[in-house]
Formats: structure tokens, C-alpha cells, sequence
């Protein structure tokens, strides 16, 4: 069995985080990451059918540890999830968090996989309609990542992940994220 380096990074990769949340007892990121192994076998397994490209692969690495630092590491006593990278908007919304940068840059790179899966399952299908159908998943998905999150808070006590105003800006930037994608998207 064949498996592209970029797969096989994004395994390392959450081995590596998983044995150091391990270490600093961080169950919040161990429950997350049973999310990611998942994500990562997805993406795997269809693979051998999509055959996606090497931008969303490497992309994926990027965010994954993109993401995997924003739950682990601190910038002084701050969680660098929780660090205001630029301050845009301030209370009660506090933009521009790094979490939002991470969910923007995330489903950048969702839309993607997105689109590639689209475009070979109905190649035929307009441009525009398949630019829409990625959005509207990428939205989609990024719903799941909330209830992912809201899981977290309920089952791990974790504190880390907000409220209402958290999730529809985590909505927000996942949007946005898939929308900076769409001028890339036709050269795939």
C-alpha cells in the first residue's frame, strides 16, 4: 500500500502532538485529536479515488500545525488560540484572534478538497455552481467543527473554546477562508 508523503506527514504530525498532550495532560487537544485522526483517514482513504492535489495536502499540514500549536502552545501566560494577533474589533468580539486567522486559513484550503472532489464527480458541472457547492460545504463543515467544539466544552470541561459570539465568528472565518480560495480554484 502507497501513501503520498504529505499524508504520511500529517500521521507524524499528530503522533508527535498526540504523545506531547500526553505529556502536559491537555485532554481537551486529545479529544480533538481523535477528530483529527479521523479527518486524516478521510482524507487518505479518498485519496485513492480524488487524488487531491499537492496544495491541499501540504495545506493541510500547514494548518494541522497551525492548529495543533494554537491548543498547545502560550505566548507568555496566553494561549496562542486565545492571542490577538491584530486588534480590529475589539469587546466583545475581539478580531483578530489567531483562532480566527487558523479557521480562515483552514477552510482556504478545505475549499480545495472541496472543489476537487466536486469537479471529479461531476466534471461537467459549471464553474460557478461548483465555486457555490464549495462554499456552501465549506460552511457545512465548519458547522461540524463547531459542534466538535461545543463536544469539547461538554465532555472535557474545556474553557478554551467560547461562547456564542466564538462559534458565529469561528463561522464567519471559516467563510471567508473558503471564499480567498475561490481565485485559486480554477487552476486546479
Amino acid at each position: 500500500m502507497s501513501i503520498k508523503r504529505s499524508i504520511l506527514f500529517s500521521w507524524v504530525l499528530l503522533a508527535a502532538f498526540i504523545i506531547a498532550a500526553l505529556i502536559r495532560k491537555n485532554y481537551e487537544f486529545l479529544f480533538y485529536a481523535s477528530s483529527l485522526i479521523l479527518l486524516v483517514l478521510i482524507i487518505q482513504i479518498s485519496d485513492k479515488k480524488f487524488d487531491y492535489p499537492k496544495i491541499a495536502l501540504w495545506g493541510m499540514n500547514s494548518w494541522l500545525i497551525l492548529h495543533l500549536l494554537g491548543g498547545m502552545a502560550k505566548i507568555g501566560s496566553t494561549r496562542l488560540y486565545d492571542f490577538m494577533l491584530l486588534d480590529i474589533i475589539g469587546e466583545p468580539y475581539h478580531i483578530l484572534k489567531y483562532d480566527q486567522f487558523v479557521h480562515a486559513y483552514c477552510y482556504f484550503f478545505a475549499a480545495f478538497f472541496i472543489y476537487t472532489l466536486i469537479k471529479k464527480e461531476a466534471p461537467k458541472m459549471q464553474w460557478g455552481l461548483a465555486v457555490f457547492l464549495t462554499i456552501v460545504a465549506s460552511i457545512g463543515i465548519g458547522g461540524i467543527n463547531e459542534i466538535i467544539e461545543f463536544m469539547a466544552v461538554v465532555l472535557v470541561d474545556s474553557n478554551g473554546v467560547g461562547g456564542y459570539y466564538n462559534t458565529a465568528i469561528d463561522l464567519v472565518a471559516n467563510t471567508i477562508g473558503a471564499i480567498f480560495a475561490i481565485p485559486f480554484l480554477k487552476k486546479l
